[in-house]
């Protein structure tokens, strides 16, 4: 499959799924993640006061500029990078009511590259391992390593294959956003991915009435798993959490951190 032509390019998607993704409990988690991202990534003593004197952060697949914004307004230089327009310009509108000089860049994450640029980067909520190809997660790593200065950091967010084994449910329903939100999930390949089916039934009558469905997969990764790809990537140390508060990725872990770490 090329680029361009996977599930993710399909900006309906966003513009019909984009409200339940990103619904008010992951809004409301926002300084607590910014918090953690300043501390992993050694930036604690900045100064938190918007504006563009402070360290430079890459947000990439930044989505509607939840976590870039975040940053901004603590005093890092942000530039963010996504694919889907759309959201870009929700991200861009945001940023100019608020005043926030932020960068946001369209592009896919495969192809972008600014070589020492940034002193830290962060690909976050669950948006690492959708790629057709497994070899472009690599690929991205290996951009993100090339685009860093030495002693900067990379800190990734996403579903361990531990988290999802042991909280597998085969769906759920919900309602969100005016719909009745079905999914389904299935493992696929021996648990090497999370097949995924959403459902949206609206609630009252529109005339676009009929149920939206998308199917897509999501590449799973252990802890060691993904450890071992940042360190093929180049990074010379990696460290594992278990959630934002810097937890032990163990049995009782929320979700996957990893950070790795670029020497000098």
């Amino acid at each position: 499959m090329k680029y361009g032509e996977e599930w993710f390019n399909d900006t309906n998607f966003w513009k019909n799924f984009a409200p339940i993704i990103f619904d008010d409990k992951h809004w409301s988690e926002v300084p607590e993640v910014a918090d953690s991202v300043t501390r992993l990534a050694g930036l604690q003593l900045y100064s938190t006061s918007a504006g563009t004197g402070g360290p430079r952060a890459l947000d990439l697949c930044c989505g509607m500029g939840r976590i870039t914004a975040e940053l901004a307004r603590r005093g890092f230089a942000m530039t963010g990078v996504d694919i889907t327009e759309s959201l870009l310009e929700t991200a861009r509108e945001d940023a100019l009511y608020e005043g926030l000089d932020i960068e946001y860049v369209q592009a896919d994450a495969r192809t972008f590259v600014r070589p020492g640029f940034f002193d830290t980067a962060v690909n976050l909520y669950i948006s690492f391992g959708y790629f057709e190809n497994p070899e472009d997660d690599l690929l991205l790593a290996r951009n993100v390593y090339e685009s860093l200065k030495p002693g900067g950091s990379f800190i990734v967010e996403t579903l361990g294959k531990e988290i999802a084994v042991r909280d597998f449910t085969p769906g759920e329903w919900f309602e969100r956003a005016g719909y009745t939100v079905l999914t389904e999930y299935e493992a696929v390949d021996s648990w090497a991915a999370l097949k995924n089916r959403w459902i949206l039934i609206p609630k009252d009558e529109r005339p676009d009435g009929t149920r939206i469905e998308k199917t897509f997969i999501q590449r799973l990764y252990a802890a060691t798993e993904l450890r071992a790809l940042l360190l093929e990537a180049g990074f010379a140390g990696v460290e594992l959490y278990g959630g934002w508060d810097e937890r032990e990725y163990d049995q009782n872990a929320e979700i996957l951190i990893a950070v790795g770490r670029k020497t000098g």
